[in-house]
């Protein structure tokens, strides 16, 4: 399969943070942290247990969706199989859900 065009890209990565904004929502309100989308990408800020952000943004020119959490970069590519933005089969959603809950238990 081609690569997605810019366009292609655009919009499917428009729903795939917003997908993931949504998904996070219940953890946010149980957890006490902030999602907010906003130009584009998805903030998650934390008080507690420490003053943490997470940067979920998209990057046109590789085609990729790029999360900056806990001092590591993770890029995931546009998956037709899975029909999701996923790093080694795991989703978006499903990876930002993991790096919160892990985050919120070890800091």
């Amino acid at each position: 399969m081609p690569p997605l065009t810019e366009q292609e890209f655009r919009v499917r990565s428009d729903e795939a943070l917003e997908n993931a904004r949504r998904a996070l929502l219940p953890l946010a309100d149980s957890e006490g942290f902030e999602v907010e989308l906003q130009n584009g990408v998805l903030n998650l800020d934390f008080e507690d247990p420490s003053e943490a952000k997470f940067v979920v943004s998209p990057n046109a020119p590789v085609r990729q969706i790029w999360i900056s959490a806990m001092a590591r970069s993770y890029k995931l590519a546009w998956s037709p199989e899975l029909g999701a933005f996923a790093l080694d089969g795991e989703t978006l959603p499903r990876l930002l859900e993991r790096l919160t809950k892990t985050f919120l238990e070890v800091v």
